[in-house]
């Protein structure tokens, strides 16, 4: 599913490297797919912050004299964007800095969504509290900076006591680098180590790229605390169930993660064993939508027995904008994007899998694609159950009536779409494929 649903962020920090702020700009290279929007690095030598923030790709914004010059220090902070809530603009790039016990010594950086900040941000401008921009992450630090615990880290769990939603934070203060993990879990971080410095990041994937050893996962509810001292636990909120957001095994963390000790490849492939026992169809080829169905495609193509194929071939040289043809072509902007492979889908039965269908536009055109390449049947099968109540936890989701599952039934999806059937997976099978349990 390349056009649907999008996630929030994604943050990355090291603390007692020389080239902290060079690592965490791989760091964030390794999870753009989390945000594309905007990127920012802030970084400390001892004694001050040093930031740059801008919007676009990680490789746009930093350049050699930035990372060699403007951000020195053995401790940074990075993250990348993706804007849910809050404009898409430059004031509302992160990681975010405030003034705190009368200097400016705290930045911030966030990923997930906040469900009470109306509330909040209302009792905030009542005591006179001022905001600079329009995101929930700006409830968190006002929070903090107005709290009258004197130690650090307890001032940030009073904090967070008063939020609701999906937070994972990195923060950094008084020489310190803090992680914390919302009491649900809603979104991931990891804990490495690189040449006897710490990482912090959303995703394992970033800290292979550096070379870095994992540790382990932040757990749910878990503070950690990074100084001279080392790294310290603290867990200092009430203990809830475990709800770590299901689409980041389904499609948001790149397949070579691992994530609460699942690897995010073997997460998706699963999903597809399941899809196919669940959804099984006489067919000569699998063929993915390329790239978030590959994994379950892979999955469903082995449990069937059917061969795999790479039907469809993505464009990934595409630019944030193009200019369509004057002269009509049908179906263009997913043209672009992806191609059909007519010597192999012509005649053939297929089997398209993806990982969800949002508002059923683009599968439409997909089917489309793939009948005039010769198909001679077309069957959608989804890695996931039907998307049908938007999400206020990070994720980019359309409002109820624009997803197509809260009103249609699966035979009026599969008429809408053009395919011969359409099978989606129960919400049973996925929880069981992405908790490692066997059929």
């Amino acid at each position: 599913m390349p056009f649907g649903l999008k996630e929030k962020c994604g943050v990355f920090g090291i603390w007692g490297h020389a080239e902290a702020a060079n690592l965490t700009y791989l760091g964030l290279y390794a999870l753009q797919h989390r945000g594309q929007e905007g990127a920012g690095i802030v970084s400390s030598d001892g004694r001050k912050f040093h930031l740059h923030r801008g919007m676009g790709l990680v490789a746009d914004v930093f350049g050699e004299a930035e990372l060699r010059h403007t951000l020195p220090g053995h401790i940074a902070l990075g993250h990348v964007r993706y804007s849910t809530t809050g404009e898409s603009s430059d004031a509302n790039l992160q990681p975010l800095l405030a003034d705190y016990r009368g200097k400016i010594s705290v930045a911030l950086g966030h990923n997930g969504n906040l469900v009470n900040t109306d509330i909040l941000k209302r009792e905030l401008v009542e005591k006179g509290v001022v905001f600079y921009t329009t995101l929930d992450t700006e409830i968190i630090m006002n929070l903090l900076t107005i709290s009258l615990e004197p130690n650090f880290p307890d001032a940030l769990a009073e904090a967070l006591l008063k939020v609701r939603g999906a937070y994972t934070l990195l923060i950094l203060a008084e020489h310190k680098l803090i992680g914390v993990r919302d009491p649900y879990g809603f979104r991931p971080l990891c804990l490495g180590m690189k040449d006897g410095a710490y990482v912090l990041s959303s995703e394992s994937c970033a800290l292979d790229l550096i070379e870095a050893d994992f540790v382990r996962d932040i757990e749910p509810g878990e503070m950690v605390v990074i100084d001279e001292h080392g790294v310290s636990s603290y867990k200092p909120f009430p203990k809830k169930h475990k709800a770590l957001c299901i689409f980041e095994y389904i499609y948001f963390a790149r397949p070579d993660s691992c994530i609460d000790g699942y690897s995010v490849m073997l997460a998706r492939k699963a999903l597809g064993r399941r899809l196919a026992g669940e959804h099984p169809v006489e067919a000569d080829i699998v063929v993915p939508v390329p790239d978030s169905g590959k994994c379950a495609a892979l999955g469903y193509a082995e449990e069937a027995n059917i061969p795999f194929e790479e039907g469809l071939i993505r464009n990934h040289y595409i630019g944030r904008t193009f200019i369509e043809p004057r002269q009509s072509i049908r179906n263009f902007g997913v043209k672009i994007k992806l191609n059909a492979v007519r010597q192999i889908i012509a005649g053939k039965r297929v089997i398209v899998v993806d990982d969800s269908i949002v508002r059923g536009t683009t599968s439409r055109k997909i089917v489309g694609m793939i009948r005039r390449a010769g198909a001679k049947e077309v069957h959608m099968r989804v890695s996931s159950p039907p998307s049908k109540y938007p999400c206020f936890y990070g994720i980019d989701t359309p409002v109820r009536w624009e997803l197509i599952a809260a009103k249609h039934s699966v035979k009026q999806i599969s008429r809408f779409l053009g395919a011969d059937s359409v099978g989606y997976l129960t919400l049973k099978g996925a929880k069981d494929a992405v908790s490692g349990k066997k059929d």
